[in-house]
Protein backbone atom coordinates (compact mmCIF):
# COMPACT_ATOMS: atom_id res chain seq x y z
CA UNK A 1 0.00 0.00 0.00
CA UNK A 2 1.31 3.56 -0.83
CA UNK A 3 -0.06 6.76 0.54
CA UNK A 4 -0.33 9.53 -2.04
CA UNK A 5 -0.86 12.50 0.43
CA UNK A 6 -1.09 15.32 -2.08
CA UNK A 7 -4.02 14.18 -3.54
CA UNK A 8 -5.54 12.59 -0.40
CA UNK A 9 -5.09 8.80 -2.14
CA UNK A 10 -4.15 5.22 -1.22
CA UNK A 11 -2.81 2.76 -3.63
CA UNK A 12 -3.35 -0.64 -2.87
CA UNK A 13 -2.23 -3.78 -4.51
CA UNK A 14 -3.76 -7.08 -4.39
CA UNK A 15 -1.63 -10.36 -4.66
CA UNK A 16 -3.21 -12.41 -7.08
CA UNK A 17 -1.84 -16.11 -7.55
CA UNK A 18 -1.74 -17.39 -10.72
CA UNK A 19 -4.61 -20.00 -11.58
CA UNK A 20 -6.70 -18.25 -8.99
CA UNK A 21 -10.50 -17.39 -10.96
CA UNK A 22 -12.58 -16.27 -7.64
CA UNK A 23 -10.55 -13.00 -7.43
CA UNK A 24 -13.08 -10.05 -8.07
CA UNK A 25 -11.23 -6.31 -8.20
CA UNK A 26 -14.56 -5.19 -7.59
CA UNK A 27 -15.77 -6.96 -4.58
CA UNK A 28 -11.92 -5.98 -3.28
CA UNK A 29 -12.48 -2.36 -3.54
CA UNK A 30 -15.82 -2.22 -2.51
CA UNK A 31 -15.16 -4.25 0.81
CA UNK A 32 -12.37 -1.79 1.31
CA UNK A 33 -14.47 1.53 1.24
CA UNK A 34 -17.04 -0.02 3.18
CA UNK A 35 -17.03 2.13 6.69
CA UNK A 36 -18.40 -0.94 8.33
CA UNK A 37 -19.90 1.34 10.84
CA UNK A 38 -22.23 -0.94 13.10
CA UNK A 39 -25.37 -0.19 15.19
CA UNK A 40 -27.21 -1.34 17.51
CA UNK A 41 -31.06 0.63 17.47
CA UNK A 42 -34.40 0.59 18.94
CA UNK A 43 -37.32 -0.55 16.66
CA UNK A 44 -36.73 -1.10 13.00
CA UNK A 45 -35.91 2.72 11.98
CA UNK A 46 -32.35 3.73 10.73
CA UNK A 47 -33.00 6.74 12.79
CA UNK A 48 -34.38 5.06 15.50
CA UNK A 49 -32.37 5.43 19.58
CA UNK A 50 -28.94 4.37 19.50
CA UNK A 51 -27.86 1.25 21.86
CA UNK A 52 -24.51 0.70 20.82
CA UNK A 53 -21.96 0.84 18.16
CA UNK A 54 -19.34 -1.55 16.57
CA UNK A 55 -16.49 0.01 19.05
CA UNK A 56 -18.83 -1.70 21.65
CA UNK A 57 -18.06 -5.30 20.34
CA UNK A 58 -14.98 -7.03 21.80
CA UNK A 59 -14.72 -9.66 19.37
CA UNK A 60 -16.74 -10.98 16.57
CA UNK A 61 -17.10 -14.52 15.46
CA UNK A 62 -18.48 -16.30 12.63
CA UNK A 63 -20.08 -19.50 13.50
CA UNK A 64 -22.70 -22.14 12.22
CA UNK A 65 -25.22 -23.99 13.92
CA UNK A 66 -28.50 -23.45 15.39
CA UNK A 67 -29.55 -20.19 16.96
CA UNK A 68 -32.33 -21.27 18.79
CA UNK A 69 -33.46 -24.43 20.67
CA UNK A 70 -34.76 -26.91 17.77
CA UNK A 71 -34.52 -25.00 15.13
CA UNK A 72 -32.11 -25.80 11.53
CA UNK A 73 -28.20 -25.00 11.33
CA UNK A 74 -27.30 -21.90 9.78
CA UNK A 75 -24.65 -19.51 9.74
CA UNK A 76 -24.69 -16.64 12.23
CA UNK A 77 -22.12 -13.98 13.29
CA UNK A 78 -21.20 -14.41 17.58
CA UNK A 79 -20.59 -11.08 19.24
CA UNK A 80 -18.78 -10.51 22.22
CA UNK A 81 -19.40 -6.96 24.11
CA UNK A 82 -16.99 -5.10 26.02
CA UNK A 83 -18.11 -4.08 29.39
CA UNK A 84 -19.91 -0.60 28.26
CA UNK A 85 -21.66 -2.32 25.24
CA UNK A 86 -23.02 -5.25 27.73
CA UNK A 87 -24.15 -2.69 30.21
CA UNK A 88 -26.10 -0.79 27.24
CA UNK A 89 -27.29 -3.66 25.79
CA UNK A 90 -28.51 -5.40 29.16
CA UNK A 91 -30.57 -1.88 29.75
CA UNK A 92 -32.20 -1.87 26.35
CA UNK A 93 -33.19 -5.45 26.14
CA UNK A 94 -34.18 -4.71 29.56
CA UNK A 95 -36.55 -1.60 28.60
CA UNK A 96 -37.92 -3.42 25.68
CA UNK A 97 -38.27 -7.62 26.98
CA UNK A 98 -41.84 -8.71 25.69
CA UNK A 99 -42.69 -5.65 23.78
CA UNK A 100 -40.02 -4.40 21.01
CA UNK A 101 -37.34 -5.15 18.75
CA UNK A 102 -34.03 -4.43 18.20
CA UNK A 103 -32.37 -4.07 14.67
CA UNK A 104 -29.24 -4.48 13.94
CA UNK A 105 -27.52 -1.66 10.53
CA UNK A 106 -24.38 -1.91 9.06
CA UNK A 107 -23.54 1.39 7.34
CA UNK A 108 -26.96 2.11 7.25
CA UNK A 109 -28.15 -1.36 5.38
CA UNK A 110 -30.55 -3.81 7.60
CA UNK A 111 -28.35 -6.79 8.79
CA UNK A 112 -31.04 -7.83 11.26
CA UNK A 113 -34.47 -7.25 13.08
CA UNK A 114 -35.65 -9.46 15.93
CA UNK A 115 -37.75 -9.24 18.65
CA UNK A 116 -37.07 -9.02 22.54
CA UNK A 117 -38.39 -11.60 24.37
CA UNK A 118 -36.09 -11.67 27.87
CA UNK A 119 -33.29 -9.35 29.23
CA UNK A 120 -29.93 -10.48 27.78
CA UNK A 121 -27.15 -9.47 30.45
CA UNK A 122 -24.08 -11.65 29.83
CA UNK A 123 -22.78 -9.51 26.99
CA UNK A 124 -23.39 -12.39 24.39
CA UNK A 125 -25.26 -11.88 21.33
CA UNK A 126 -25.67 -13.24 17.88
CA UNK A 127 -26.50 -11.95 14.10
CA UNK A 128 -28.40 -14.76 12.17
CA UNK A 129 -30.22 -13.27 8.84
CA UNK A 130 -29.93 -16.33 6.27
CA UNK A 131 -25.97 -15.50 5.91
CA UNK A 132 -23.50 -17.87 3.51
CA UNK A 133 -20.64 -18.38 5.13
CA UNK A 134 -18.30 -15.96 3.40
CA UNK A 135 -20.57 -13.31 4.08
CA UNK A 136 -20.27 -13.74 7.83
CA UNK A 137 -16.83 -14.13 7.78
CA UNK A 138 -16.80 -10.59 5.72
CA UNK A 139 -18.72 -9.16 8.06
CA UNK A 140 -16.95 -10.65 11.03
CA UNK A 141 -13.24 -9.08 9.98
CA UNK A 142 -15.08 -5.51 9.14
CA UNK A 143 -16.41 -5.79 12.96
CA UNK A 144 -13.28 -6.88 14.25
CA UNK A 145 -11.18 -4.67 12.20
CA UNK A 146 -13.15 -1.35 13.39
CA UNK A 147 -15.28 1.00 11.65
CA UNK A 148 -13.47 3.81 9.49
CA UNK A 149 -13.94 7.28 10.45
CA UNK A 150 -14.74 8.20 6.68
CA UNK A 151 -16.16 6.36 3.55
CA UNK A 152 -13.45 6.00 0.74
CA UNK A 153 -14.28 5.76 -2.87
CA UNK A 154 -11.88 4.32 -5.87
CA UNK A 155 -11.29 6.48 -8.20
CA UNK A 156 -9.44 4.08 -10.82
CA UNK A 157 -8.15 0.26 -10.56
CA UNK A 158 -6.70 -1.86 -13.15
CA UNK A 159 -6.22 -5.75 -12.98
CA UNK A 160 -2.45 -7.39 -14.01
CA UNK A 161 -2.79 -11.48 -14.49
CA UNK A 162 0.21 -13.22 -12.43
CA UNK A 163 0.92 -14.54 -16.18
CA UNK A 164 1.51 -11.31 -17.91
CA UNK A 165 3.98 -10.37 -14.27
CA UNK A 166 5.50 -13.87 -15.13
CA UNK A 167 6.37 -13.16 -18.80
CA UNK A 168 7.42 -9.56 -17.94
CA UNK A 169 9.60 -10.84 -14.96
CA UNK A 170 11.19 -13.68 -17.87
CA UNK A 171 11.73 -10.87 -20.20
CA UNK A 172 13.87 -9.04 -17.69
CA UNK A 173 15.91 -11.88 -16.74
CA UNK A 174 16.47 -12.46 -20.52
CA UNK A 175 17.83 -9.15 -20.77
CA UNK A 176 20.07 -9.09 -17.99
CA UNK A 177 22.07 -12.28 -18.84
CA UNK A 178 21.88 -10.69 -22.50
CA UNK A 179 23.44 -7.15 -21.02
CA UNK A 180 25.60 -9.31 -18.75
CA UNK A 181 27.20 -11.19 -21.27
CA UNK A 182 27.73 -7.55 -23.54
CA UNK A 183 29.27 -5.94 -20.62
CA UNK A 184 31.29 -8.89 -20.22
CA UNK A 185 32.48 -9.14 -24.06
CA UNK A 186 33.17 -5.20 -24.16
CA UNK A 187 35.55 -5.15 -20.82
CA UNK A 188 37.36 -8.25 -21.69
CA UNK A 189 38.03 -6.88 -25.14
CA UNK A 190 39.07 -3.54 -23.76
CA UNK A 191 40.75 -3.93 -20.88
CA UNK A 192 41.53 -7.76 -21.07
CA UNK A 193 42.24 -9.33 -17.62
CA UNK A 194 41.53 -6.67 -15.53
CA UNK A 195 37.92 -6.64 -17.50
CA UNK A 196 37.12 -9.50 -17.09
CA UNK A 197 37.85 -10.30 -13.32
CA UNK A 198 35.39 -6.91 -12.76
CA UNK A 199 32.84 -8.49 -14.89
CA UNK A 200 32.81 -11.64 -12.21
CA UNK A 201 32.68 -9.05 -9.20
CA UNK A 202 29.88 -7.24 -11.00
CA UNK A 203 28.00 -10.72 -10.83
CA UNK A 204 28.43 -11.10 -7.62
CA UNK A 205 27.44 -7.35 -6.46
CA UNK A 206 24.01 -7.85 -8.85
CA UNK A 207 23.69 -11.13 -6.91
CA UNK A 208 24.38 -10.33 -3.73
CA UNK A 209 22.12 -6.89 -4.32
CA UNK A 210 19.73 -9.54 -5.04
CA UNK A 211 19.58 -11.32 -1.41
CA UNK A 212 19.53 -7.95 0.30
CA UNK A 213 16.69 -7.41 -1.23
CA UNK A 214 14.79 -10.75 -1.47
CA UNK A 215 15.50 -11.44 2.19
CA UNK A 216 17.41 -14.48 1.34
CA UNK A 217 19.94 -13.07 4.28
CA UNK A 218 18.01 -13.93 7.41
CA UNK A 219 19.21 -10.29 9.20
CA UNK A 220 17.77 -8.48 6.61
CA UNK A 221 13.62 -8.47 5.71
CA UNK A 222 12.49 -8.60 2.08
CA UNK A 223 11.41 -6.09 0.16
CA UNK A 224 8.97 -5.72 -2.66
CA UNK A 225 10.85 -5.03 -5.61
CA UNK A 226 9.05 -2.51 -8.01
CA UNK A 227 10.39 -0.96 -11.01
CA UNK A 228 11.82 1.30 -9.87
CA UNK A 229 13.37 -0.58 -7.43
CA UNK A 230 15.08 -2.34 -10.74
CA UNK A 231 15.99 1.40 -11.87
CA UNK A 232 18.09 1.21 -8.99
CA UNK A 233 20.26 -1.94 -9.01
CA UNK A 234 20.71 -0.80 -12.76
CA UNK A 235 21.96 2.17 -11.62
CA UNK A 236 24.37 0.90 -9.02
CA UNK A 237 25.08 -1.78 -11.78
CA UNK A 238 26.30 1.08 -13.88
CA UNK A 239 28.23 2.49 -10.94
CA UNK A 240 30.04 -0.87 -10.59
CA UNK A 241 31.45 -1.12 -14.39
CA UNK A 242 32.51 2.55 -13.99
CA UNK A 243 34.70 2.10 -10.75
CA UNK A 244 36.24 -0.82 -13.08
CA UNK A 245 36.75 1.40 -16.10
CA UNK A 246 38.83 3.90 -13.80
CA UNK A 247 40.63 1.41 -12.28
CA UNK A 248 41.56 -0.24 -15.29
CA UNK A 249 42.36 2.59 -17.38
CA UNK A 250 44.28 3.84 -14.56
CA UNK A 251 46.66 0.67 -15.21
CA UNK A 252 46.64 1.01 -18.51
CA UNK A 253 47.97 4.64 -18.22
CA UNK A 254 50.77 3.27 -15.98
CA UNK A 255 51.73 0.55 -17.90
CA UNK A 256 51.64 3.21 -21.11
CA UNK A 257 54.22 5.15 -18.67
CA UNK A 258 56.66 2.33 -18.15
CA UNK A 259 56.19 1.28 -15.14
CA UNK A 260 56.57 -2.62 -14.19
CA UNK A 261 53.28 -4.54 -13.86
CA UNK A 262 53.27 -4.80 -9.82
CA UNK A 263 54.48 -0.79 -9.49
CA UNK A 264 51.23 -0.20 -12.43
CA UNK A 265 49.17 -1.91 -10.41
CA UNK A 266 49.86 -0.31 -6.98
CA UNK A 267 50.20 3.23 -8.77
CA UNK A 268 46.53 2.44 -10.82
CA UNK A 269 44.90 1.47 -7.40
CA UNK A 270 45.66 4.48 -5.87
CA UNK A 271 44.69 6.95 -8.47
CA UNK A 272 41.47 5.37 -9.23
CA UNK A 273 40.02 5.12 -5.73
CA UNK A 274 39.46 8.74 -5.18
CA UNK A 275 36.97 9.25 -8.26
CA UNK A 276 35.74 6.06 -7.01
CA UNK A 277 34.76 7.42 -3.77
CA UNK A 278 33.90 10.97 -4.82
CA UNK A 279 30.96 9.21 -6.70
CA UNK A 280 29.61 6.66 -4.62
CA UNK A 281 29.94 8.74 -1.93
CA UNK A 282 27.69 11.36 -3.97
CA UNK A 283 25.17 8.42 -4.83
CA UNK A 284 24.89 7.16 -1.63
CA UNK A 285 24.04 10.73 -0.38
CA UNK A 286 21.29 11.12 -2.75
CA UNK A 287 20.01 7.77 -1.98
CA UNK A 288 19.78 8.64 1.30
CA UNK A 289 17.71 11.88 0.93
CA UNK A 290 15.56 10.05 -1.47
CA UNK A 291 14.77 7.19 1.25
CA UNK A 292 14.29 10.29 3.38
CA UNK A 293 11.84 11.92 1.77
CA UNK A 294 9.82 9.47 -0.27
CA UNK A 295 9.97 6.63 3.04
CA UNK A 296 7.67 5.98 5.87
CA UNK A 297 7.54 9.09 8.01
CA UNK A 298 8.98 6.70 10.78
CA UNK A 299 12.18 6.09 8.68
CA UNK A 300 16.11 6.02 10.21
CA UNK A 301 16.32 8.66 6.98
CA UNK A 302 13.07 10.49 7.61
CA UNK A 303 13.60 11.17 10.74
CA UNK A 304 17.51 12.45 10.34
CA UNK A 305 16.45 14.69 7.55
CA UNK A 306 13.45 15.73 9.15
CA UNK A 307 14.63 19.80 9.92
CA UNK A 308 15.11 19.74 5.81
CA UNK A 309 12.25 18.06 4.38
CA UNK A 310 9.63 19.62 7.30
CA UNK A 311 9.49 22.88 5.14
CA UNK A 312 8.18 20.81 1.90
CA UNK A 313 5.56 18.93 3.59
CA UNK A 314 4.57 15.58 2.97
CA UNK A 315 5.27 13.45 -0.11
CA UNK A 316 4.41 10.11 -2.08
CA UNK A 317 5.85 7.05 -0.38
CA UNK A 318 6.49 3.59 -2.39
CA UNK A 319 7.93 3.66 -5.13
CA UNK A 320 10.76 6.56 -5.30
CA UNK A 321 11.63 4.63 -1.79
CA UNK A 322 12.05 1.44 -3.63
CA UNK A 323 14.80 3.16 -6.28
CA UNK A 324 16.57 4.89 -3.02
CA UNK A 325 16.58 1.65 -1.21
CA UNK A 326 18.12 -1.09 -4.22
CA UNK A 327 20.44 2.05 -5.01
CA UNK A 328 21.82 2.64 -1.89
CA UNK A 329 22.22 -1.47 -1.17
CA UNK A 330 23.96 -1.46 -4.43
CA UNK A 331 26.30 0.83 -4.49
CA UNK A 332 27.32 0.07 -1.09
CA UNK A 333 28.16 -3.18 -1.79
CA UNK A 334 30.18 -1.70 -4.99
CA UNK A 335 32.88 -0.93 -2.60
CA UNK A 336 32.87 -4.55 -1.28
CA UNK A 337 32.87 -6.05 -4.96
CA UNK A 338 34.11 -3.51 -7.67
CA UNK A 339 36.68 -1.82 -5.26
CA UNK A 340 37.79 -4.78 -2.57
CA UNK A 341 37.04 -8.05 -3.82
CA UNK A 342 38.08 -6.72 -7.88
CA UNK A 343 41.51 -5.49 -6.43
CA UNK A 344 42.16 -8.52 -4.72
CA UNK A 345 41.08 -10.80 -7.85
CA UNK A 346 43.93 -8.96 -9.82
CA UNK A 347 46.89 -8.88 -7.26
CA UNK A 348 46.05 -12.62 -6.70
CA UNK A 349 46.02 -13.04 -11.06
CA UNK A 350 49.47 -11.21 -10.77
CA UNK A 351 51.46 -13.60 -8.45
CA UNK A 352 50.62 -16.80 -11.55
CA UNK A 353 53.76 -16.95 -13.54
CA UNK A 354 51.54 -17.23 -16.72
CA UNK A 355 49.30 -14.75 -15.98
CA UNK A 356 51.87 -11.71 -15.37
CA UNK A 357 52.20 -10.80 -18.71
CA UNK A 358 51.88 -6.92 -19.13
CA UNK A 359 49.48 -7.07 -22.35
CA UNK A 360 46.91 -8.82 -20.07
CA UNK A 361 46.86 -5.75 -18.17
CA UNK A 362 46.59 -3.39 -20.85
CA UNK A 363 49.80 -2.74 -21.63
CA UNK A 364 51.78 -3.34 -25.16
CA UNK A 365 52.34 -7.04 -26.45
CA UNK A 366 56.40 -6.16 -27.12
CA UNK A 367 56.54 -5.37 -23.34
CA UNK A 368 57.02 -7.99 -20.82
Amino acid sequence: MYVDYNKDRIIVRFPWKEGETEFNPEAAIQEIGTTAHLTFRKGADPNGELILEGADVEKATPAYGPTREGGPSEYYLALSFKPSGRDAFAKATTELAGKGIISIWMDNIPVSIAGVNTAITDGQAIISGHFDQQSVITMANQINSGALPFALSAESYSTISPSLGSNSLRAMVIAGVIAYLLILVFMTAMYRLPGFLASIALLGQTAATLAFVSGYLPVFKSFTLTLPGIAGIILAIGMGVDANVITAERIREELAAGKTLDGALNSGFARGLAPIIDGNVTIVIVACVLMGAFGPTDGFFAKMFTPIFFAFGPSTAGTIYSFGYTLLVGVLLNFVFGVLCTRIMIRGASRIKGLRKVWLYGGDRNDR
